[in-house]
């Protein structure tokens, strides 16, 4: 996958061939693969450039998997792969595919595509007012008089970005209302003490998964699995890693108010701290607890009453 051109190998044939990454481009491929059988198509997650041909497959019943980039590259360097091209990497990805026959992507729906968006830009504007705000307070700022020019700009650009994202928190909550299924899990989320509508929305537009997979499972997708890191007699400390970081900011935020006023969730971290784990850990399994107990409230459909009554 890139901006430009789409790589195509397939596995049994040893066929090969390149067609450019757009609409004209995406027909021929869908063109040639459809006079093929396959089992699947599997495509690296990039961010923007694999979403065209994963929506335009999946729509004419391509059975089409996108995996993590670290997978594959760590499938490249276990089969002695040194050469890196383009053609390499698809035929790479096609051999992947054939051993390790990763799961098929289903694909979302127009509105949880529009509503992610809509979560995705809101944190991108409000990682933007961090940062306006921090250079409002920086020194070269405050050395500045009242009319400068410059110090203007950034105060305009605060009150800009303060104004767009609430015009998008306005846009979340109308997509969510509007959804009834939606509007359901936003009042089961929101029924926790500690999780608020920015928890909520985020939750739903990056978890999807969250009520469909079993404790495990979720905390990985989250990236708060601990791992182990044992060789031989040597029992390493466990550590989480991977995941998806925005659901992991959102639970953090969450947590941190939680731990306050949720008493189990405060209740399960005074006892963790007095066993003498450290501030971090205690928290970081708070995370994790907290988002077994929306996993679970989702699946069985209970509120936080009903959970904790």
């Amino acid at each position: 996958m890139s901006k430009g051109h789409l790589d195509v190998h397939v596995h049994e044939t040893g066929l090969k061939f390149r067609v450019s990454n757009d609409h004209e481009g995406i027909e021929k491929l869908i063109a040639q693969l459809s006079s093929l059988v396959l089992e699947r198509v599997v495509m690296e997650a990039t961010g923007d450039y694999e979403n065209a041909a994963f929506v335009a497959l999946s729509l004419h019943g391509l059975p089409v998997a996108v995996v993590n980039p670290r997978s594959t590259k760590h499938f490249a360097k276990a089969t002695n792969r040194l050469a890196k091209t383009d053609q390499v990497d698809a035929a790479c990805l096609a051999e992947f595919a054939a051993v390790l026959k990763p799961r098929i992507t289903p694909l979302p729906d127009e509105d949880a595509v529009e509503l992610e968006f809509l979560a995705t830009r809101r944190r991108q504007l409000v990682d933007q007012l961090v940062s306006e705000k921090n250079r409002r307070a920086g020194p070269a700022v405050l050395r500045l008089g009242p009319d400068s020019k410059a110090k203007q700009s950034v105060e305009r650009h605060i009150i800009w970005l303060e104004e767009e994202i609430a015009k998008f928190d306005e846009q979340i909550k109308q997509r969510i209302e509007g959804s009834p299924a939606w509007k359901q899990k936003d009042d089961l989320l929101q029924s926790v003490p500690g999780v608020g509508p920015t928890t909520s929305a985020k939750l739903l537009a990056h978890l999807p998964e969250l009520g469909k997979l079993d404790r495990k499972q979720i905390s990985a997708l989250a990236g708060l699995a601990p791992y182990n890191a044992d060789s031989g007699p040597r029992s390493g400390p466990r550590r989480i890693r991977g995941g998806r970081a925005c659901v992991r900011t959102a639970l953090y935020m969450a947590t941190v108010t939680a731990v306050t006023h949720n008493q189990t969730l405060r209740t399960f971290h005074r006892r963790l701290l007095a066993a003498g784990k450290a501030g971090q850990v205690a928290l970081t399994a708070c995370m994790r607890k907290l988002l077994t107990i929306l996993n679970a409230m989702i699946r069985d459909n209970r509120p936080w009453a009903a959970v904790n009554p």
